[in-house]
């Protein structure tokens, strides 16, 4: 996985004009006695600044302490440390390990002939296997990044070598990257599962079924516009080229039962798996295809470091502003200024989409969860919303988020690696948005595709 951009200073976002006019607000709303306004107020101004998403929620929250003098300022240290103090947190550093593995082990290309062998075949054949490969790949990496910086290049390059619209090659492979972290594992799904207290375990089983109903909803739009653009077929079903792509696949392919089985099964909790993934990927490297040297392995972890380094950065950071805003009970006054919609579940979780979709064009995914999670779960909670359908919904949403600019994280990963302009990949991912909303709106208001398998297996 690349270097996280969270943590890189960025560019201003606004004009110098506009910024000179937050940093005064800063000013003066601590002297009006407006400290809560004050602290969102401080965050947004961080942002549009440049200032890193976890340095920006530190910075806020230790001056919201200063200034109030509620706590002592220990306690914003000892937030930090508590936030970060949590067992299935563990289980991060080890997923990305493993993805990365895989994605420097030749796993994922072996994943990606075996799909084409499989459905090749059809119309729109390579982007019916864009969307195949990605499911495969998402029962190892958990990381909608990794799949786009691992499959990505080798999806977009055979696509374009085949006579494939680029625009159309580079729209599918960020649209179908979205999958990875919705089904299992996932790396946002553990964020949200310690910030909201729920079961890793049990996110893991809801995002099952929709992830592969993103899938289907994708592929049925690559046949319509496969048949209005006169795409064929890329491949002649045979049965022996099958039989070979799966003989060398079959132990890369074993990695997702392994993870998901392992969890669903009760065979070790999703922290385990993850360490197991990373032992099994090792080993398929290593030992069996021997394409991991020493030097990759060095690359493979330092990348790893740095990443969890930033991650966690990220929430120990979120779990300060989470616990100011519980302590004031913010949550409980934003229940009271929306009246009579705070006791209706359509509209709470149709005005959490909106926010939801919102934060995700212009903030990472998990510091979306870090901050959004004690605001809007407690008022899904409140409507009768399962904790754990909710967090479906809100990774859900994020992903889509990856796809919309100014942030649009996948969409500067794909125009790195396949040297397509941002604005065309832009473009050339607008049709997938719409089946993927479609997904997002049946798995928030049919609880049932997200919550019968965590259901079925937990209660």
């Amino acid at each position: 996985m690349s270097r996280l951009t969270v943590m890189r200073w960025q560019k201003p976002l606004v004009s110098p004009l506009l910024a000179a006019l937050a940093v005064l607000g800063c000013v003066i709303l601590p002297l009006m006695g407006y400290h809560l306004a004050f602290l969102f107020f401080a965050l947004f101004t961080m942002l549009v600044l440049g200032v890193p998403i976890a340095i920006s929620l530190a910075g806020a929250c230790l001056m919201f302490v200063l200034i109030t003098g509620q706590v002592p300022n220990i306690v914003v240290a000892h937030r930090m440390i508590n936030g970060i103090d949590s067992f299935p947190l563990l289980a991060i550093p080890f997923f990305i390990f493993a993805g990365s593995l895989m994605n420097n082990g030749g796993i994922t290309e072996r994943i990606f002939n075996f799909a084409k062998a499989l459905m090749g075949w059809m119309r729109g054949g390579l982007g019916h296997v864009n969307v195949g490969a990605s499911i495969v790949f998402s029962g190892m990496s958990g990381a909608a990044v990794a799949d786009a910086g691992g499959l990505g290049m080798i999806e977009v390059k055979a696509m374009k070598d085949a006579g494939y619209d680029e625009e159309f090659a580079v729209g599918i492979t960020a649209a179908s990257s979205t999958i990875g972290p919705i089904i299992p594992p996932s790396l946002p799904m553990v964020i949200y599962g310690v910030m909201a207290s729920a079961s890793v375990g049990q996110l893991f089983a809801a995002g099952l079924v929709p992830g592969l109903l993103m899938g289907a909803m994708l592929m049925l739009m690559i046949f319509i516009i496969s048949r209005r653009r006169g795409y064929q077929r890329d491949a002649v079903f045979s049965m022996r080229v099958l039989g070979h792509t799966f003989k060398r696949a079959f132990l890369s392919l074993m990695t997702p039962v392994i993870i998901v089985g392992g969890i669903i099964s009760g065979a070790f909790t999703p922290t385990e798996a993850a360490v197991a993934a990373v032992f099994y990927a090792l080993l398929l490297g290593v030992v069996v295809y021997r394409t991991l040297t020493w030097r990759k392995l060095l690359k493979v972890s330092m990348e790893t470091i740095e990443t969890t380094a930033v991650i966690l950065f990220i929430v120990s950071s979120a779990s300060i502003f989470a616990w100011i805003l519980t302590s004031n009970q913010v949550t409980q006054n934003v229940i009271a200024l929306m009246g009579p919609f705070a006791d209706s579940k359509l509209a709470v979780l149709m005005m959490a989409n909106i926010v939801l979709i919102i934060v995700g064009c212009f903030m990472e995914t998990i510091a979306a969860i870090t901050i959004l999670v004690p605001v809007l779960l407690p008022m899904a909670v409140a409507v009768g919303v399962d904790p754990v359908h909710f967090g479906v919904i809100m990774v859900l949403n994020l992903m889509i988020g990856l796809l919309t600019p100014p942030v649009g994280m996948v969409l500067y990963v794909l125009s790195r690696v396949s040297n397509v302009s941002f604005e065309r990949c832009m473009r050339g991912t607008m049709p997938f948005l719409i089946p993927l909303v479609v997904c997002l709106l049946l798995v928030t208001f049919i609880p049932a595709i997200s919550m019968w398998l965590p259901t079925l297996i937990y209660r």
